[in-house]
């Protein structure tokens, strides 16, 4: 599954194109039904069969969930069940697996993460609620898919069941949050998650709602009026507005460009293959914000807000998919930072409408999906630059940030400015449920009530520089030597040596599921997809479906 140039991985679809996924809406319920054509894998080499999924599954899904937080505000309850008869769904396809380069495995479960995060929050942020409705085998990544819903239902008919089969199988590990969820989620005792993630069989009826595996098993005869009661409950504990007209998520406006840039309408990605580095050049907003006050619900997709977020979202995923070797990406921001933080402040002042909350909260995840990026993230704060209320989040979620220090000879534009915002002071939270300021200060917190008296000010690179808020400021003289000096010698480094030292810095502070699921399960998983007992010739995952077990080198390590 090489990508070559006529197989971009496209992470924008539509309703229209889904081959996998199928909405029904009822007033406050939806039902979403998981029903995967066997023929429809993003790849060739691999059949999709018993309801299993590879990335272009999860792409379909993750435009749903999105799609449902915008496009539908009346829904509270979503309902995810299976569209086949016999079974719920078999998991990450595995016959992609074994064939599939590590970078696309890797990214692959990355991607799914996300997507299951999204929707797990729904509830919580959006009053926007996921129950799992399960007959028939509910295995592996189906199980994923349950665990991240807020209810789960079992039918017990002797033969529907959940499992995580992975180690005994196939060699490898639940790897978009199975063996998290289970012990932090759940709260399954560890004895009998270890049994529970030791047999290939799974477990069922009432062992299952025992073990906390589920939180109803039920009669098949009574199984649909279950659904239906669980799914009343859930919309009568949701405060999310039951009249609310939807905002329709129309195509972004794309256009691709030799050698893997991409121009968007707000940010322009600029791929430098030779150099293995790319850039992110974020262009303020020039409609005045005061034109969305009395319609902000009427401008819609085009809300600048959010359709940033939308761009910038698309190109990250871009990068992270299609340009493997691009290992350094540096942020710009560009333009007037007032007008900017006029349309940031129009959302703030508006929380309490659910569109404007909606837009706050998927910026709180494209944040996230920056911090989660396994490249070199720098920011550049050059002449005319204004990294400003969100968009200094940032700054702060990078690996390190050099800001120009005043103008510079023969450059018109005025000097760079960082502002600071009450966006900055817990409105984004990071995975580890700390701000990005709070984890930059980790070891000073009293900085961040200190920096809380510098909002609103255009902060010039000296300020800026003593109040720690970037990593180096140069002047006109030092700039270009330092910034070329610095983007060469990170893209000489071993990628995975790079992977690992920006994921361990990243995330300091406390640790949540959240942090869990992307550091310790994610890295463990990374290393065990490419080790010989899991992905070499005779390793489980290729000979799975031919009746012999892994051939394993039974040394630990």
């Amino acid at each position: 599954m090489t990508l070559t140039t006529d197989h971009i991985i496209d992470f924008q679809t539509f309703p229209s194109r889904y081959r996998h996924w199928r909405v029904e809406y009822d007033g406050a319920v939806a039902t979403l039904y998981m029903d995967v054509d066997e023929a429809g894998g993003l790849f060739d080499g691999y059949e999709l069969k018993l309801n299993s999924y590879d990335l272009g599954v999860d792409i379909e899904l993750a435009d749903v969930v999105q799609r449902m937080r915008f496009e539908h505000p009346e829904v509270k309850a979503v309902v995810l069940r299976s569209g086949k008869d016999n079974v719920f769904c078999a998991g990450a396809n595995i016959r992609m697996l074994g064939s599939a380069t590590h970078a696309h495995k890797v990214n692959f479960c990355k991607f799914t993460n996300e997507t299951r995060n999204t929707y797990e929050v729904a509830g919580r942020d959006s009053g926007q609620y996921y129950l799992c409705a399960i007959k028939g085998a509910c295995a592996g990544g189906g199980y994923e898919l349950a665990l991240a819903c807020d209810h789960i239902i079992l039918t017990d008919d002797g033969s529907s069941n959940v499992s995580l089969p992975e180690v005994p199988l196939l060699a490898v590990l639940p790897g978009t949050g199975g063996l998290t969820r289970v012990t932090d989620k759940r709260k399954v005792r560890r004895d009998l998650a270890d049994v529970f993630c030791s047999v290939e069989e799974g477990v069922k009826g009432k062992r299952a709602l025992d073990w906390n595996l589920v939180d109803d098993v039920v009669a098949n005869s009574k199984f649909e009026e279950t659904v239906a009661a669980r799914a009343a409950e859930f919309t009568d504990k949701s405060k999310r507005p039951s009249d609310a007209k939807g905002i329709a998520l129309t195509p972004l406006q794309r256009t691709f460009e030799d050698a893997g840039s991409v121009r968007y309408s707000a940010v322009d990605v600029h791929v430098d293959r030779e150099r293995r580095t790319a850039s992110i050049e974020i262009s303020m907003p020039i409609i005045d914000a005061a034109a969305y006050v009395e319609e902000l619900h009427v401008a819609g997709a085009e809300t600048w807000m959010l359709r940033c977020a939308r761009e910038l979202d698309d190109a990250i995923l871009h990068l992270r998919a299609n340009e493997l070797e691009t290992g350094v990406l540096t942020f710009k921001a560009s333009g007037e930072a007032d007008q900017f933080l006029a349309h940031e402040r129009l959302l703030l002042d508006n929380r309490d409408d659910w569109f404007a909350n909606e837009i706050l909260l998927y910026w709180r995840r494209v944040l996230k999906r920056i911090d989660l990026t396994s490249r070199s993230l720098v920011a550049l704060a050059e002449p005319g630059s204004n990294f400003a209320g969100t968009l200094a989040e940032i700054l702060f979620a990078v690996d390190r940030s050099y800001m120009a220090d005043g103008a510079f000879e023969g450059d018109n534009r005025p000097p760079a400015t960082i502002t600071l915002s009450d966006a900055n002071f817990g409105l984004y939270p990071m995975s580890n449920d700390l701000t990005r300021l709070q984890t930059r200060f980790l070891g000073e917190p009293a900085r961040v009530d200190e920096l809380a008296e510098h909002k609103d000010k255009a902060l010039e690179a000296e300020a800026a520089s003593e109040l720690g808020l970037v990593t180096f400021a140069f002047d006109d003289i030092d700039w270009e030597d330092e910034i070329r000096l610095f983007l060469e010698e990170r893209a000489s480094y071993s990628p995975d040596a790079m992977t690992g030292m920006e994921a361990n810095l990243r995330f300091a502070g406390p640790e949540t599921m959240e942090t869990r699921i992307f550091g310790r399960l994610t890295a463990w998983q990374n290393w065990i997809f490419q080790r010989p007992n899991a992905v070499g010739e005779t390793g489980a995952l290729q000979r799975y479906g031919t009746g012999i077990r892994g051939d394993y080198d039974m040394r630990r390590v």
